[in-house]
């Protein structure tokens, strides 16, 4: 039988160090891969290919990356932009115009998994997290929402693809943006960009950005927060010894309980990261028009599927 097996590494920038040693390897730099784009987001790893992609929004395509062959285009896609594999290593995709999650097939096509909720559509679901139960939670702020809204709040979802239930995990954000787990699955990470007038909620205009932290249980129900940064972020990423990696601006690094431990500087403005390469202590930065890399000291956290 197929077992799914949890395997933890992680990454980060340009080195301020606030607390310890820096997380970056010794001598890393941030190194920019490729550029040209209008804004590049979501990157995810593959490592069958050994390839990078990541979403360039405005162009709708995903574009790769890799040693060899340097900067292409992947695929077509409906202004993705948040991208993770799922426990079978396919890809899963949030798409503003589509206004929907999609999964990748091995094929190349594509499977809606969920555009609605209580017969309304999504806003533009922005980023997802799998869990090691194969449930996927995503944030769905209105930032490629182009018309109303249908869904009155900017929430946190949960999406069971095996029935293709939707369900409402958190309501109380203002721009729900990164959401990633922690690497034994009992914490997660969502990114509230703050306070925004196209809430449609006024009460939810001056709330202040920040990355919220909440206790998960082993069921998979959320529950209490545990606390709150003072700086929000786009994108996420965790390491294996459960530091978090956010970008705003540059790349931040937290560890497990919100203290922040270094700032990694980025020549463009940061919006999401991702670790790989061969050990998975690469870690991917896409910073609006550009693709950049460091190497750190820590492997990134990620799920694969294990065949024995």
């Amino acid at each position: 039988m197929k077992r799914i097996l949890i395997i933890l590494i992680a990454a980060i920038g340009w080195v301020d160090v606030t607390s310890g040693a820096s997380l970056v390897a010794t001598g890393a730099k941030v190194e920019k891969l490729a550029g040209g784009m209008k804004f590049t987001e979501g990157p995810v790893w593959l490592p069958e290919q050994k390839i990078v992609v990541f979403s360039d929004i405005p162009n709708s395509k995903l574009m790769q990356w890799s040693e060899k062959g340097g900067l292409s285009e992947f695929r077509k896609s409906e202004q993705a932009n948040g991208n993770i594999l799922d426990l079978q290593g396919r890809i899963i995709s949030c798409q503003h115009k589509g206004r929907n999650i999609i999964r990748i097939e091995k094929n190349g096509s594509t499977t809606v998994l969920a555009d609605k909720f209580g017969g309304k559509r999504f806003n533009s679901p922005n980023d997802v997290a799998v869990r090691s139960d194969g449930t996927l939670w995503f944030t769905d702020p209105p930032w490629g929402l182009s018309g109303p809204h249908e869904i009155p709040g900017h929430w946190v979802f949960k999406l069971d693809p095996k029935v293709g239930k939707v369900t409402v995990v958190y309501k109380k954000l203002a721009m729900p943006n990164g959401i990633v787990f922690s690497p034994d699955g009992s914490r997660l990470y969502v990114a509230d960009t703050g306070g925004h007038k196209r809430h449609p909620d006024p009460g939810f205009h001056k709330l202040p950005a920040g990355v919220h932290c909440f206790a998960v249980s082993k069921k998979g129900g959320l529950g209490k927060k545990l606390f709150q940064t003072n700086e929000g972020s786009d994108g996420m990423a965790v390491d294996v010894k459960g530091n978090f990696y956010t970008t705003h601006r540059n790349v931040h690094v937290y560890n497990a309980d919100g203290k922040k431990l270094e700032t990694i500087e980025v020549p463009e403005g940061a919006a999401n990261v991702c670790f790989g390469g061969e050990d998975y202590k690469t870690l991917f930065i896409t910073a609006r028009t550009s693709l950049y890399r460091v190497q750190m000291v820590h492997a990134g956290a990620i799920s694969l599927w294990n065949k024995p």
